[in-house]
């Protein structure tokens, strides 16, 4: 949709993802008040997964299944926005691939591609925001999602916004671009690999001596936690929405929530 043709309160439906329905709920709520912040109206329609578990192990005729379902669930709204780079990445990249050469669904997967955004970058490139009325105090390091940054070209919006955050300040780890060792699936079918690679990542973490780390997708930022937990090292991890809807005072990554 060009800017042109959106409508000035155009209507985006939160695709909340599996892992935030079910694991921080919290991520999806903030995700909501960024975009009615950025003059939008927010639908929730009835939703499953994205298919990319599906489609990563080669179950093309789940993952098909799982396409159409999230193609007629959006079909009335402007944009389709997600917390997550990687199941952004799946509906945006993903889901036309599955339907390539039958030309009715081929249609209908590409218009719902064209209109599915990442929510940091769907706040900054397509709503034009500059800045947030939040604040955070500390010193914060932030990791670029494999497919958020590759996939969706997900790098300096989140920087961007977090600059204006007040109270914040950015500390860059060394090799922030550089995978967590998450991967889906491949955490449990090579978790010895998994664990090397994400030991170096929360080496870089820490050495860059911020008390917080930031990222926009909630596997990657579950997979570091617990590392970092299990070292018994004192960073705290949080979604980059949390932040940025002044949503900070909630409980990190893998602590207790308030009553447990």
């Amino acid at each position: 949709m060009s800017a042109a043709s959106a409508p000035s309160r155009p209507r985006v439906g939160l695709f909340a993802t599996c892992l935030v329905d079910l694991i921080r709920p919290s991520i999806g709520f903030a995700a909501a008040k960024l975009i009615e912040q950025a003059g939008c109206e927010v639908v929730v329609p009835p939703q499953t997964c994205c298919g990319q578990p599906a489609f990563n192990n080669g179950d093309r005729a789940t993952a098909r299944d799982l396409a159409l379902q999230a193609i007629d669930a959006f079909q009335g709204v402007d944009y389709v926005v997600a917390p997550s780079g990687s199941c952004a990445g799946q509906l945006k990249k993903h889901v036309p691939e599955l339907f390539a050469g039958e030309p009715d669904l081929s249609r209908r997967a590409d218009a719902f591609a064209a209109k599915v955004f990442e929510l940091v970058t769907f706040l900054v490139d397509v709503r034009g925001m500059t800045s947030v009325p939040a604040r955070f105090d500390g010193v914060v390091t932030y990791h670029d999602s494999c497919a958020g940054l590759r996939e969706l070209g997900v790098k300096a919006q989140p920087r961007r916004l977090l600059e204006s955050v007040q109270g914040l300040t950015i500390a860059e780890m060394k090799d922030p671009d550089v995978c967590c060792g998450f991967g889906g699936t491949f955490a449990v079918k090579y978790g010895e690999i998994s664990d090397a690679i994400v030991a170096k990542k929360t080496d870089n973490v820490v050495a860059a001596g911020a008390g917080t780390l930031l990222a926009g997708d909630l596997g990657c930022l579950m997979n570091m936690a617990g590392k970092l937990q299990r070292q018994g090292r004192p960073v705290r991890a949080r979604h980059v929405a949390e932040v940025l809807a002044g949503m900070g005072e909630e409980p990190a990554i893998g602590e207790p929530t308030r009553g447990e």
